[in-house]
Order: C-alpha cells, then sequence, then structure tokens
C-alpha cells in the first residue's frame, strides 16, 4: 500500500475513533468543559494525528491510548458526583467579581482579568454600565453571570399582576407543502381548522405553504413559497366570512371529541354536519 493510502486509511480510523469517544464522554457543551476535560481534548485529538500521519508505529497502541485518555474524564466525573472536596479540586470554584455593586479587585487579578476584559463581559449581558450592576460572578467554566439591580432588571408579568398561561414550545404543522396530520391532533387541533386558518392568510392549499406553525396561544405562523407573492394580504370578505364559517365548524367538531356530556357531544356534532351543508349551499356564491 503507498504511504497516501496507509494515511488516509488511519486518517479515517482516527476520525470514526474520536467521534465515537466524543459520544461516549457525553454532550458537554465546549464552554462548559472543565480544566481536565480540556485537557484530554487536545490529547486526544494529538493522538488521532500522530496515529494518522505516524505508519512506523502500530496503529493499536495509538487507539489503545486514545481509549485510556478518553477514560480518564468519565473515571473522574464519576467521582465527580459523589466528592464535593474532589470536584473542587478538579473544578475550583466560582469567583465573585462584583459584590453589592462595588468590584473586588483582588478577585480580578486572580483570575487575571482587566477592567476592559470585565467590561466587555458584562456588555455582553447587557450590562453596559457598572452602576447598573448588583453582581457579577465568574462561573467555573470562564463565563460571567451578571445580576442587575432590582430598578434596572426588566419589568415581569408578576410585577404588575398579570396572569399569564404556561407557555408550551410551538409545534410545526406543515413542512415543504406537506402537512403534519399527526403533529395537528396531537395538539388538539383539526385539519379543517387549519384550512380555515391558511384561507384567512391566503393560501387555498397547504402546498402552497413552505412552513406553518401554531404556538402554545393558537397563533398560526404561516411562511408561504414564494415570498414575493402576497397571496391575500386582504381578504374578500366573503373568502374571509367563509373562512369563519369553516374555523366555527372544526372547533364543533373539536367540542364534541373533547366532551365528556353525551348530550353536548351530540348537539356539537349535529351543528357541524349542518354546517357541512351550509358551506355547500354558500360556495357557489362566495367567489365573485
Amino acid at each position: 500500500m503507498t504511504d497516501l493510502g496507509n494515511v488516509l486509511i488511519r486518517g479515517i480510523i482516527g476520525f470514526l475513533l474520536l467521534l465515537l469517544l466524543a459520544r461516549i464522554m457525553g454532550k458537554k457543551h465546549i464552554t462548559d468543559m472543565t480544566f481536565y476535560e480540556y485537557i484530554v481534548g487536545i490529547a486526544i485529538g494529538s493522538i488521532a494525528a500522530e496515529l494518522t500521519f505516524s505508519p512506523h508505529v502500530r496503529m493499536s497502541n495509538f487507539i489503545f491510548g486514545m481509549i485510556v485518555w478518553a477514560t480518564l474524564p468519565i473515571i473522574a466525573s464519576k467521582i465527580e458526583l459523589h466528592s464535593l472536596r474532589f470536584r473542587k479540586l478538579s473544578e475550583g470554584m466560582p469567583t465573585t467579581l462584583i459584590e453589592n455593586g462595588k468590584i473586588l479587585e483582588k478577585n480580578l487579578k486572580k483570575e487575571s482579568l482587566t477592567v476592559d476584559e470585565l467590561m466587555i463581559h458584562l456588555r455582553q449581558k447587557d450590562a453596559f454600565s457598572l452602576a447598573d450592576v448588583e453582581s457579577a460572578v465568574m462561573e467555573k467554566s470562564g463565563l460571567i453571570s451578571v445580576l442587575k439591580k432590582k430598578n434596572k432588571q426588566p419589568v415581569t408579568p408578576k410585577d404588575i399582576g398579570l396572569l399569564t398561561q404556561n407557555e408550551s414550545f410551538p409545534t410545526i404543522v406543515i413542512i415543504d407543502g406537506n402537512l403534519l396530520e399527526r403533529s395537528l391532533q396531537e395538539h388538539g387541533y383539526t385539519k379543517e381548522w387549519l384550512l380555515a386558518e391558511l384561507m384567512k392568510q391566503g393560501a387555498n392549499d397547504p402546498h402552497d405553504v413552505f412552513l406553518a406553525q401554531i404556538d402554545s396561544s393558537g397563533n398560526l405562523y404561516v411562511d408561504f413559497y414564494n415570498d414575493n407573492d402576497t397571496h391575500a394580504p386582504k381578504m374578500k370578505e366573503k373568502l374571509l366570512t367563509a373562512a369563519s364559517v369553516k374555523q366555527l365548524q372544526a372547533d364543533l367538531k373539536r367540542f364534541s371529541v373533547a366532551s365528556t356530556n353525551q348530550q353536548a357531544k351530540t348537539l356539537y356534532q349535529h351543528h357541524a354536519d349542518h354546517m357541512d351543508q351550509l358551506i355547500n349551499d354558500l360556495s357557489t356564491y362566495m367567489i365573485d
């Protein structure tokens, strides 16, 4: 085998082994790495490079070395879970840089942090004035957490006595023109409701839509394939009425499915069925 072929094979093996070991070591973000985890990452990368360009050394030696270096942080992390003393030794402790609005110069020197660097970190946390900062702490990862003074913190709904509903993740119901009926059903919506909402925004069919998403309040966001083609920014009054009727019918069907009262369930379904006939009778006159 030629030297280039040997380098190619060893490089591929090294990459695949690196990928496997990275998955085994966990998903911790690079900014959350401890000192020894950072060192281990550099060491394993160096060994992988040597594996690629040192064909005179047995491949098994490199692989064994990478496994040893990958095993060490896994063992250390298990020990950290059960030993606070070891965790302090290996990761260190957070350092307070600002306390009660006062800069702690000794701690700045301890972390080799200049005032300019401190100001950069504060600005990244939207604190442009030191007078706005109550406290700042350098975390073990090197990131700086900032607590603003009470009168400089954003107003929350709780502060003004506003009742709010619990938020949930928005759900995507149309991707690339394809309707995701399962997502609709899991969140308590019907296909008829969605089509009525699409009509309000100017889409006659899900195939006109690149992406549609429903938030926790039931609001529908729609992105069309052709953003320059505003399908119907101002719908005709009759079409808007038709969409509202269609949505009302969808709501009645949803109420029927969700209701535990048999009489109410029957009533909802009865009126929803009657609206089918109403929509059919009026459909001819809705378009002019």
